[in-house]
């Protein structure tokens, strides 16, 4: 039988409380599912913002200011400045809403994490502040004066597809599969059901893929930016931008900055029906999508949103989403477990090979 020695023994145990320590670490904080040069830029980003508050260039603040505007975190008015590179009050309280909103740490600082939302993609619909919600712990926000669909019951809307504004790399019937199966996820919990219907001039809800400025007032700006942007009821349009590089099936789509396109779908829908966004990371109604990520289910936030306007589907049971997030989370775990103990098995035997070889 081998033996290790003193060195032997300190150098395995050295190297497992350094892998213990990053595996704390790692499941404490996750890292961002980024790609290289998405990294990069939020890197070089965040170094200037930084650099500016040190120095008289404060060149980015502007653009901040720009982005806390258009999603409704600054005041429309023209008596505010947005050019003004000074960090002041407004802008402050810009910061500090935006944080709380999409569920930060509230400093009211441009560190690292914020400074990452402000570039994540993410829906073109501005963030509402005014939560309806009757309990702390659900965050689903109305647009203001509750906006629904005034339909007799049972309620029917209608979709249609706008045949001049089409993407063609996709296969028209695959595109129309994800839209479907995303008006499905809302109808299996309130009782509406969509219908998708040739005639575009007539549907209730109508759907297109638009570049740059298209006519709304709600210009795209490329890649990765705003992804799409829905309006509340009953207008029902619904817009997507041409630039993105939308994917229904990422083993086929390589690209690294595709976009799930019924991810998105979900999302929108939920403005379509009067939902504005969530601060719950983990609802559909969060603004932000991470290129190559998947949002598919409703939370129970999202649920309990969209029931607070329309009631509850008949078939639904609030116990069935509950098992369904158990089971997703305890999946998670497993799989968490197993990497985890491949990892130690790894790692023990390459640690056990290097000292057997000295």
């Amino acid at each position: 039988m081998l033996l290790l020695s003193t060195k032997h023994l300190s150098l395995l145990i050295i190297i497992f409380v350094i892998a213990s320590q990053s595996s704390c670490l790692a499941a404490a904080r996750s890292v961002p599912d980024l790609t290289s040069k998405q990294s990069h830029d939020i890197a070089n980003k965040w170094r200037d913002i930084d650099d500016n508050f040190h120095s008289s260039q404060r060149g980015s603040i502007p653009e901040l200011k720009k982005y806390f505007r258009r999603f409704g975190y600054l005041p429309l008015q023209d008596h505010y400045n947005v050019s003004d590179d000074t960090f002041d009050e407004p802008f402050k309280s810009a910061i500090l809403n935006f944080q709380t909103k999409l569920g930060l740490p509230v400093n009211g600082k441009l560190d690292f994490d914020t400074v990452s939302l402000i570039m994540a993609p993410r829906c073109g619909v501005p963030d509402s502040e005014t939560t309806h919600s009757m309990h702390a712990r659900q965050s689903y926000v109305f647009f203001p004066g509750k906006p629904r669909w005034a339909r007799d019951a049972p309620m029917k809307l209608t979709y249609a597809f706008s045949k001049d504004n089409f993407i063609d790399y996709l296969n028209i019937s695959d595109i129309k599969a994800v839209f479907k199966r995303a008006f499905a996820k809302w109808a299996s919990v309130i009782p509406v059901s969509f219908v998708e219907t040739d005639d575009y001039g007539f549907a209730d809800i109508t759907i297109g893929f638009y570049s740059g400025d298209h006519g709304d007032g709600e210009p795209f700006d490329g890649v990765l930016g705003v992804l799409a942007h829905s309006f509340t009821p009953e207008n029902g349009r619904f817009h997507l931008d041409a630039a993105e590089r939308w994917a229904i099936d990422f083993r086929s789509e390589k690209s690294a900055v595709a976009v799930d396109l019924e991810s998105v779908a979900i999302h929108e829908i939920g403005h379509l029906l009067g939902l504005s966004h969530s601060s719950v990371k983990g609802a559909v109604m969060y603004p932000t999508l991470k290129p190559r990520d998947k949002k598919l289910d409703l939370s129970l936030d999202d649920v309990n949103g969209v029931q607070a306007l329309y009631g509850s589907n008949p078939n639904f049971s609030i116990s069935s989403l509950l098992e369904s997030d158990i089971s997703a989370n305890q999946a998670v775990d497993l799989t968490r477990i197993r990497s985890s103990s491949l990892l130690w098995a790894t790692l023990i035997l390459d640690v056990l090979s290097i000292i057997f070889c000295m």
